[in-house]
């Protein structure tokens, strides 16, 4: 298949997807994907990740649409794969139908064994004969309407009795692209002239956040590379700011990876920040990120759970716990979660929530201040995790934030999915 084709691009992301449905997460497995294929030209590479994010964006649909198109469900992981990414291209650009099932068929021809390119041609055939029977059908189902799992959306519903469509609506939108001015290195009125002039419009959000009106390769916007912005949610640039650091304190971020939000406090104080990480190789990319922007802390690896392996026992005077968690806020950037994830693995993050609770607190000097972070839209994850903890520890003192004694950002237009709990020991 020459590289510049669509029917390279939809294998690529056929292998993609098949991969998450094997249980691999997604980010893991992009840059084996595109070293194994080094021949794709950008906009192929381009073509191939919009069909992997929107497939993967369309759980449950994929699963109804081919439950009511075959016989009995496919065997082969690859050609399943295929057929979910060519009936979400046809369903987003129906004119291009015809190329659709075209290069469908090629790659088929290509990668499977014999009569399975009749099966995919006769699928997403019969797929565009009964369009709209189709739609009718989906449109019925809460799976496919809503592209979650069900046990997804009765805990949205339950939780979110008001909002709970706008919430599930929001996670299947692409997620909107909104970077963080460096202040050491420039000033947000001068950044975002550089970049208006670059072509990158967009709008202020925070003091230092620019939200982009388009998404743009990171190696397109000026400023990058010599680290005078950085690429982050809003809702993740907020931390910071409720952390309420000062100059000369010193910071724990205690699971810090890839080091956004340690940057960001460096940013804006002369703190001694000690950035914490589990996995070696994401220590070792909250390292880059701050050389990139010209700052400095001490990085290392360690279990946030297990202090004695890397705590000198001196107290912190504030902690950042942004802790594991669903990712359930943060859905329609890593799609693949909704794939991934079961009811009982909620379960199973809360109490690993609850161990680097336990484990941090005794860290934090008396008067000091712990900010409960997640990017979950659970409450088994979030406002009860930090109730049950409250309650656990008489030297706890939940702080208001903005009145409220926790503050939840439902994904919108603006930012992704996040909670917020600020802590404080008392003396």
């Amino acid at each position: 298949m020459p590289p510049d084709s669509m029917a390279r691009a939809m294998w690529v992301a056929a292998e993609a997807v098949a991969r998450v449905r094997d249980g691999y997460a997604l980010n893991d497995g992009l840059a084996s994907l595109w070293a194994a294929h080094p021949d794709l030209p950008p906009s192929t590479r381009g073509a191939a990740q919009d069909l992997i994010y929107g497939t993967l964006r369309d759980f449950g649909r994929g699963d109804a649409m081919l439950a009511r198109l075959l016989r009995q469900p496919l065997t082969e992981p690859t050609i399943d794969a295929l057929l979910r990414v060519a009936l979400h291209r046809l369903e987003v650009r129906p004119e291009t139908a015809h190329t659709v099932v075209d290069q469908a068929v090629e790659v088929a021809a290509r990668v499977a064994r014999g009569g399975l390119k009749s099966l995919v041609n006769a699928v997403l055939r019969n797929a565009l004969r009964q369009r709209d029977t189709l739609a009718t059908a989906l449109a019925r189902t809460p799976e496919s309407h809503w592209r979650h799992p069900a046990w997804w959306i009765d805990r949205i519903k339950r939780n979110q009795p008001q909002t709970w469509e706008a919430v599930l609506g929001a996670a299947n939108t692409h997620p909107p692209m909104t970077l963080r001015i460096n202040p050491r290195r420039t000033t947000p009125d001068a950044m975002a002239a550089e970049l208006v002039a670059a072509g990158h419009t967009g709008r202020w959000l925070g003091p230092y956040a620019w939200r982009l009106d388009r998404p743009a390769p990171v190696a397109s916007l000026p400023g990058y590379a010599d680290g005078r912005l950085s690429v982050q949610d809003w809702g993740a640039q907020q931390a910071a700011a409720m952390l309420d650091v000062r100059d000369g304190m010193r910071v724990l971020d205690a699971c810090a990876a890839p080091g956004g939000k340690a940057a960001h406090m460096i940013e804006l104080h002369d703190c001694r920040l000690l950035a914490l990480d589990a996995d070696p190789r994401r220590a070792q990319r909250i390292a880059a990120n701050l050389e990139r922007l010209g700052l400095s802390a001490d990085v290392r690896c360690g279990d946030a759970r297990s202090p004695r392996e890397w705590w000198d026992g001196q107290g912190f005077d504030r902690i950042l716990a942004d802790v594991p968690c669903s990712a359930s806020g943060v859905a329609r950037r890593h799609p693949d979660i909704k794939w991934l994830r079961r009811a009982d693995d909620i379960g199973n993050f809360a109490t690993v929530q609850r161990e680097i609770l336990e484990a941090l607190w005794p860290l934090l000097s008396p008067g000091g201040k712990m900010l409960y972070v997640t990017c979950s839209l659970f409450p088994e994850e979030n406002s009860l995790q930090v109730a049950r903890f409250a309650a656990r520890h008489s030297d706890c003192q939940r702080v208001p934030l903005d009145a409220a004694l926790e503050r939840t950002l439902l994904p919108d237009a603006d930012h992704d999915g996040f909670f917020f709990a600020l802590l404080e020991k008392q003396a």
